[in-house]
């Protein structure tokens, strides 16, 4: 083999260089024809024509996307950086953190709002007190003002607003009109000591006027009004508020705030009062508040231990009102002040500051008493009613009108 035959074995076809020339040819390229196609018109030339090659649809623009024929015409787009999932290595920009001038907005206008609406709800309770009028009425011979505040406090039995069927279940009986069921004298003091709230027996022989010698309840066969100048006389101590509540109202307050933990001191049966309790701290609910409250069973002097748990009730439910998780929640604190307006009477000085006032200070753990007595006085009307012991209630009493903690000996006693 010559060499010029050599190196044509060893060339590639096609690289473009041009081959060895070889006897008659002249310079030919790699990938050049073996022979030469003669051109039309030359000699040699094919008469004939190639037919041309089909019509075919344009080129598609077909893929394969992770080893499967991908769909549609469009010709594939590259990733965008929003198409890709979030790289958890790359840096986050930090996040934006509330400056300590936007925090101090936020707060002002959360204060604002809540202040709004304290006020509102204040106005709307202060509209829909009942007043009683002229309760409060000057008269020929009425004690003089005296430091501190004095509220008379009356629990009645009326009847008002509950149906037969209510009456029934609180065992409230039938009768008509309306009596004094407790009778409580609260003393704010303006020395800044705890108040003293003091039970009125309603039972105790007092000088009614115009009316002569009876029981403190007769007074208020004639009305409210006489009811606090009976008061005033025996006591000479000046009320400046007067405040009421049915038995209706007495168990919705209760319920309204979700009943009220009371400590039992001795297991109660009273079918009378249609109240069954046991001994011991227990949540009682309106109808059993309104029984316990109100039945004459145990102790040797049962009214004497009726006006201690009448002041024990008034002093839990109060609290309990005025404690945070109620005053908070608006589920029981709109109910307590609808029941509160609906349930109590006032005389018509009194307002919404004021009964804040009383629940403030009845929520400070007043110190409790009741009239120092001993022994039973027979009335004209043949009626039997407990005496007071003159010395220590004038003791007592005195103590009230010069904004004095009430004597050692009396709160013993």
């Amino acid at each position: 083999m010559s060499e010029d035959d050599r190196t044509r074995a060893m060339r590639s076809p096609g690289d473009g260089r041009p081959l060895p020339p070889r006897g008659g040819d002249g310079l030919r390229s790699g990938g050049a024809p073996a022979h030469q196609v003669p051109y039309a018109g030359q000699p040699g030339a094919p008469t004939h024509k190639l037919p041309a090659p089909p019509p075919s649809d344009p080129p598609r623009a077909g893929s394969r996307v992770y080893g499967r024929e991908r769909s549609g015409n469009r010709p594939m787009r590259p990733l965008r950086s929003r198409d890709r999932e979030p790289d958890s290595t790359a840096p986050r920009s930090p996040r934006r953190r509330l400056s300590g001038k936007t925090v101090l907005k936020i707060l002002a206008g959360l204060l604002v709002v809540l202040l709004v609406a304290a006020v509102g709800l204040f106005f709307w309770i202060d509209s829909r007190i009942t007043g009683i009028e002229g309760v409060l009425d000057d008269y020929e011979g009425r004690p003089a003002d005296t430091p501190g505040t004095n509220w008379l406090l009356v629990g009645s039995d009326s009847r008002k607003g509950l149906t037969a069927a209510q009456r029934r279940k609180l065992a409230t009986g039938r009768a008509v009109g309306q009596r004094t069921d407790s009778m409580m004298l609260l003393h704010i003091p303006d020395t800044g000591d705890k108040p003293s709230l003091v039970s009125l027996p309603r039972d105790s022989a007092v000088s009614i006027p115009g009316k002569g010698r009876d029981k403190l309840n007769a007074s208020y066969n004639g009305g409210p009004k006489l009811l606090v100048r009976t008061v005033e006389t025996v006591t000479g101590v000046h009320i400046d508020h007067y405040m009421e509540i049915g038995f209706a109202g007495f168990v919705n307050i209760v319920d309204a705030i979700g009943g009220v933990e009371i400590n039992v001191r001795a297991a109660v049966d009273d079918p009378k009062a249609g109240l069954k309790l046991k001994k011991g701290t227990q949540v009682l609910n309106g109808s059993q508040a309104l029984g316990y409250v109100r039945t004459r069973k145990g102790g040797a002097l049962p009214d004497f231990e009726r006006t201690k748990r009448q002041r024990q009730f008034l002093g839990a439910v109060v609290k309990k009102a005025a404690s945070p998780g109620v005053l908070i929640n608006p589920f029981q604190s709109i109910p307590l002040a609808m029941s509160a307006t609906d349930a109590v009477a006032v005389d018509d000085g009194t307002g919404a500051f004021d009964l804040l006032s009383l629940g403030l200070a009845m929520g400070d753990s007043p110190v409790t008493t009741v009239v120092p007595f001993g022994g039973t006085e027979r009335l004209a009307n043949g009626g039997e009613a407990i005496k007071w012991d003159r010395t220590k209630a004038l003791a007592l009493f005195g103590a009230l009108k010069e904004d004095k903690p009430i004597p050692k000996d009396i709160l013993d006693n």
